[in-house]
C-alpha cells in the first residue's frame, strides 16, 4: 500500500533497542500514516527512511540510542530533532495518555506542530559524541578502580588484618598486598585469600587499561585554545579539559552558570515550600539526578585538584568541612560548584582563568564611598534623618 505522505508535515519517532514506532501527521495535526522501524537490518532500514519526504522535521526523545538513528536520517537528509524526556512526560501524564509505543509516537508527532521549541534540547554531532567515547571509557575505568580498592580494604577490615601505610596501593602498600597474595594470612580462610588475589589482580588490569587509554587521549588529544584556557583553572589539566569541552558542546546553550550547574547535577533542589527561613536548611535538600553524570565527575575530580593546590579553593573546602574534618564530600560539592562559576566567563568570554576576580568596568578604585555628586564636582550633602 502506497503511504501518502503528499500530506505529511512532521512525524514523531518513539525510539526502542530493536524497533520505532513512527507516527506522521499532517498540517491539521491529524494523523496520517503509522509505520514500525526495525534496527537490525541497517540497509532495509534506509530504504525505508528514503522514502520519506526530504527535510521532514522527526521530533525523537534524548533517550538512549537516538544517535546513531538521528545520523541515518540526517544521511538521509531528514530533519532529526531531539526532545526533552522529562518534559514529554510531563506532557502526556496532563493530557491523562497511557504509555503505550503507539500513544508516545502520537505525542511525539505533535512537538514539532508548537510555536516554540520549549520541547526540544542540543542535539550533539557526531564530532562531539566521537570526542565523548574514550574519555566516558576513561571515567568508567577510574569509577572501577575506585570500587576495586574498596572491596580490597573491605576484605582486610572484615578478617582484621591491618597495616600502617597511608596508601595501601603505593609502593610498599603494593608489596605488603602482593605477599598475602602469595601467602595468605592466619587470619585469612582460603575463600577469602582467593577473594583478595582476584581483586588485587582485578586492580593491576583496570590499573593498566586505565594508563593505555590516558596514554592514547594524550596522543589523540590536541591542545585548542580552549582547553588552553580552561587549563589554567586549578584542577583542570589536558584530560579534564577536554573532557568538559566535550560534555558541554556549546556553552551558548546555557544561559548563565546556574543553568550548567543544573545539567552537571551540581545544583541543589529541595522539595521545601512556602517563605524560606534563614533558621533551618530547606526541607529535602539534594543534589539532582536529572543531567549529565560525566560532567558531574569532571568538575568534582577537578575539585579534588583544586583543593590540593591550595590557596583560596582549600580555604573554602576547610570552611564548609572544619577543616577538613567533616563532610568532607560536601565540601568538594562545595568547590566543584564554584569551578563551574569560573569555566563559564572562561569559556564564554575567552579570557584565563585569574585568581582573583578583574574590577568590573567603570567600578572605582579604592574608596567605595563618594565625596562628590558625579559630574558636579560638589560635595556631598551630609545624610540626616528625616522628621
Amino acid at each position: 500500500m502506497k503511504r501518502p505522505y503528499g500530506r505529511v508535515v512532521c512525524g514523531g519517532v518513539d525510539v526502542h533497542r530493536k524497533f520505532s514506532k513512527v507516527t506522521f501527521r499532517d498540517a491539521q495535526g491529524n494523523v496520517v500514516a503509522r509505520e514500525r522501524l526495525d534496527h537490525p537490518d541497517r540497509r532495509a532500514l534506509r530504504r525505508q527512511l528514503l522514502r520519506w519526504p526530504k527535510g521532514l522535521p522527526m521530533a525523537l526523545e534524548a533517550s538512549f540510542g537516538w544517535p546513531w538513528l538521528t545520523d541515518e536520517m540526517l544521511a538521509c537528509e531528514l530533519s532529526p530533532q531531539l526532545s526533552n524526556c522529562l518534559k514529554v512526560k510531563r506532557m502526556r501524564e496532563a493530557r491523562g495518555w497511557a504509555k503505550t509505543n503507539k500513544k508516545d509516537a502520537d505525542l511525539l508527532s505533535l512537538l514539532p506542530l508548537e510555536k516554540d521549541d520549549w520541547w526540544k534540547v542540543w542535539m550533539a554531532p557526531p564530532e562531539v559524541r566521537d570526542r565523548r567515547e574514550l574519555m566516558r571509557f576513561r571515567a568508567d575505568l577510574v569509577a572501577v578502580q575506585t570500587q576495586t580498592k574498596n572491596r580490597i580494604h573491605a576484605i582486610l577490615q572484615r578478617h582484621g588484618i591491618f597495616h600502617e601505610f597511608s596508601d595501601l596501593f603505593g609502593g610498599q602498600g603494593r608489596r605488603f598486598l602482593a605477599g598475602l597474595c602469595q601467602e595468605g594470612s592466619e587470619y585469612l580462610g582460603e575463600a577469602a585469600w582467593k577473594a583478595l588475589r582476584g581483586q588485587v589482580a582485578l586492580l593491576g588490569h583496570v590499573r593498566s587499561q586505565r594508563a593505555w587509554v590516558t596514554g592514547q587521549l594524550r596522543k589523540q588529544l590536541e591542545p585548542t585554545a580552549l582547553t588552553r584556557r580552561l587549563a589554567t583553572i586549578p584542577g583542570f589539566g589536558l584530560i579534564l579539559s577536554h573532557v568538559v569541552a566535550a560534555e558541554i558542546g556549546d556553552i551558548g546553550r546555557f544561559a548563565n552558570h546556574k543553568k550548567l550547574a543544573a545539567y552537571s547535577l551540581l545544583a541543589p533542589i529541595a522539595t521545601d515550600s512556602g517563605e524560606e527561613d534563614p533558621d533551618r536548611a530547606p526541607l529535602g535538600r539534594r543534589l539532582g539526578k536529572r543531567g549529565n553524570r560525566t560532567l558531574k565527575w569532571a568538575f568534582i575530580e577537578a575539585a579534588h585538584g583544586a583543593v590540593r593546590k591550595g590557596g583560596k579553593w582549600r580555604a573554602m573546602f576547610d570552611r564548609h568541612t572544619e577543616g577538613g574534618k567533616k563532610n568532607r564530600n560536601r565540601g568538594y560539592i562545595k568547590v566543584a560548584r564554584e569551578l563551574v562559576k569560573v569555566v563559564c566567563p572562561v569559556w564564554a568570554h575567552g579570557t584565563t582563568y585569574q585568581d582573583k576576580a578583574p574590577s568590573r568596568p567603570g567600578r572605582r578604585r579604592g574608596k567605595t564611598r563618594r565625596s562628590s555628586r558625579s559630574g558636579t564636582g560638589q560635595p556631598m550633602p551630609a545624610m540626616v534623618p528625616a522628621k
